[in-house]
């Protein structure tokens, strides 16, 4: 049995639950997972049986590890009380979690004290102290994929605003003509430059004749167009999908822009599934940070990807879990 403390994490999303017992050295900037597992299904069949599975997924970990932990963190996709460990609102869960006190549920399981964070925010606190973002004090995170999330760190600590909300950088408008967004809003970044975002102006370019290596690469198949088919099919020289995808990577990067102007932070980091369109993406937004910040120099701003991948929301709930006990 370790005699280091152990902390419990939990990566609460919509197709899968990920699990882990951990420890933290935040001054080293190192963590260590000594058991995990995998909770397949997400959150669809309810949030009291799954509440249910989640402490029995982690008790059989501490039943392997043979040691307890102090202190439980939970990554939630979606708004959370901070103070009193409830879930507000998850929007792409059944029953949207309104109002479930999963910290006093849980906790009574596990017999630990369990803190409740955005799941971004934690990715964004995993990637700052373990990721990317090690050695910096101002940074932002934009989470790229099916949604847009993100989350930003001012001076060393997560910046979460009176309601943890701060930082949800997918909801800055980047177009105030564009699409409804699923905020209510419109021409939110999410809205424009999300994988389905992506994905639905490829469609149109598929339909419209004017993608010839994106209709090779899907079989005409309009359902296999993705972010990722939309970057082979750049690279296999279809101009079209190249410049949409030019003017996307354009709008991600006055969002960062804004950012920058905002906060002048030493690194953007761009991570989720379309960051996978590598320098199409990453150069793009390099440039339009140049050339839209005027204010000030801008050459000491970093745009790099991700570091941690998947495990960037585990390792920011144990960091959360443990400076939160």
């Amino acid at each position: 049995m370790t005699t280091e403390a152990l902390y419990g994490a939990v990566d609460l999303g919509g197709s899968h639950i990920g699990l882990a017992l951990g420890s933290v050295d935040v001054e080293a900037g190192e963590y260590r997972v000594v058991a995990c597992r995998n909770l397949e299904g997400g959150g669809y069949d309810g949030w009291e049986p799954m509440l249910d599975r989640i402490a029995e997924g982690l008790l059989e970990l501490v039943r392997g590890v043979g040691q307890n932990p102090a202190a439980v963190g939970v990554g939630c996709p979606g708004w959370v009380d901070l103070e009193g460990g409830v879930t507000r609102f998850l929007p792409n869960l059944p029953s949207q979690w309104r109002d479930v006190p999963v910290a006093d549920l849980l906790g009574a399981r596990l017999e630990a004290p369990v803190y409740l964070l955005n799941d971004v925010r934690a990715a964004t606190l995993g990637e700052f102290r373990f990721g990317a973002g090690r050695g910096t004090s101002t940074m932002a995170l934009f989470a790229l994929g099916t949604g847009i999330g993100g989350g930003v760190v001012v001076d060393g600590r997560l910046r979460l605003g009176p309601l943890g909300s701060a930082g949800e950088l997918g909801h800055q408008i980047v177009d105030p003509t564009g699409p409804l967004c699923g905020c209510g809003n419109r021409g939110c970044l999410e809205a424009v430059a999300s994988g389905p975002a992506i994905a639905a102006a490829g469609v149109r370019l598929l339909r419209s004749g004017q993608a010839p290596a994106l209709f090779d690469l899907t079989g005409g198949d309009a359902g296999q167009v993705s972010a990722e088919t939309m970057g082979e099919a750049a690279t296999a020289g279809d101009e079209a999908v190249t410049k949409e995808l030019e003017r996307i990577a354009g709008l991600v990067g006055i969002a960062a822009a804004n950012i920058v102007v905002a906060l002048h932070p030493e690194l953007i980091v761009l991570g989720g599934g379309v960051a996978g369109l590598g320098d199409l993406l990453f150069d793009r937004v390099r440039r339009t940070i140049a050339e839209r910040v005027r204010v000030f120099p801008t050459d000491d701003v970093r745009v790099e990807p991700a570091a941690l991948g998947t495990d960037a929301g585990l390792a920011g709930v144990l960091v959360w879990a443990a400076s939160s006990a």
